[in-house]
């Protein structure tokens, strides 16, 4: 599989929001993870920008690990690959006995390779059996999700994961057909989806099956209730100065990012206290103001890069004790 069409998102914007913290001098050379590794364009980046740091890149998707271990074997031991998913990044750090970190970049949503390898199902622009597990070693696939889920749990997951407003349409043409037969392929969950939805709703918003597929994918990978656990746990990993880089891909992602960051931004003071006592004060600093798009060059150089948000923060402060 050629590694050349994977082009990353917004990567020097990236690289400059984390620059500051991995160009600081300091006793020993500086740590940045890389949670979400996939084929390895924005890990090999910032070994090469920043020839002191160490890197730490996880992945979940052993295909991912073993193909940007290649990518990165020239920068040796300055690389180190671990098979973990991004909430585990607290144990991860306890292993390899590195207390903090000074740069965390998460970007988030479906890899390049993932949507690429036509035997994952997650694209539907395609015909594949229906999998969608980043991790193809365990958990349940979209097939089997839709095959057994009540009626009421689909159309919740259609709701609140794919912000599908057709749910009760698309899933009674889902249980009406899986007991005729069950799904194994997109092509047909793509087609229902077609019949199903009133003409009105298929001029809008691109392939009609995209939020479904969305929804689906976001299930099968538990990534929505991984990442509420992940962003707080990579904060308290930033050592005072360090910096993190969040990559989201959609609304529900970039509201869980905003939340967590924002609140670790504001003053959580009684209101009307004269002077604020130190554990009310703000523990990051913002460092995007809300959240910054990609440039219209970039939008048209590589179209995945279109809906991506990102937002930066930097660690101001210890937690109290």
């Amino acid at each position: 599989m050629s590694q050349t069409r994977h082009v990353p998102v917004m990567l020097q914007r990236c690289l400059d929001l984390l620059a500051p913290a991995l160009e600081a001098p300091g006793p020993q050379p500086p740590v940045v993870v890389d949670c979400t590794l996939g084929l390895g364009g924005h890990s090999e980046a910032l070994l090469s920008a920043f020839p002191t740091a160490r890197l730490i890149a996880l992945d979940r998707d052993k295909e991912a690990l073993r193909l940007s271990g290649e990518r990165l074997a020239p920068y040796g031991d300055r690389a180190t690959l671990v098979h973990a998913v991004y909430d585990e990044l607290p144990e991860v750090l306890d292993r390899l006995g590195i207390p903090k970190v000074q740069g965390i970049l998460f970007d988030l949503g479906v890899s390049s390779m993932q949507l690429d390898e036509s035997d994952r199902g997650f694209a539907y622009a395609r015909d594949a059996p229906l999998d969608m597990r980043m991790d193809q070693t365990t958990g349940v696939s979209a097939a089997e999700v839709l095959n057994t889920y009540p009626p009421g749990e689909l159309v919740r997951i259609l709701r609140a994961y794919g912000e599908e407003k057709q749910a009760k349409r698309i899933v009674s043409a889902v249980v009406r057909e899986r007991e005729k037969e069950p799904f194994t392929n997109s092509a047909r969950l793509v087609e229902l989806i077609r019949e199903a939805l009133p003409q009105a709703a298929m001029r809008t918003g691109g392939n009609p099956a995209k939020r479904t597929f969305q929804a689906l994918r976001i299930e099968v990978n538990g990534e929505l209730t991984i990442l509420e656990r992940a962003i707080p746990a990579a904060v308290a990993a930033l050592a005072v100065g360090g910096r993190i880089a969040v990559l989201s891909y959609q609304s529900l992602e970039d509201r869980l990012v905003k939340q967590v960051l924002a609140a670790g931004a504001a003053n959580t003071a009684p209101h009307g206290l004269p002077v604020v006592p130190e554990r009310y004060q703000p523990r990051l600093k913002l460092l995007t103001r809300g959240a910054e798009l990609p440039t219209e060059e970039e939008v048209a150089e590589n179209r995945r890069a279109a809906p991506a948000r990102l937002r930066g923060a930097q660690r101001i402060r210890e937690d109290e004790r």
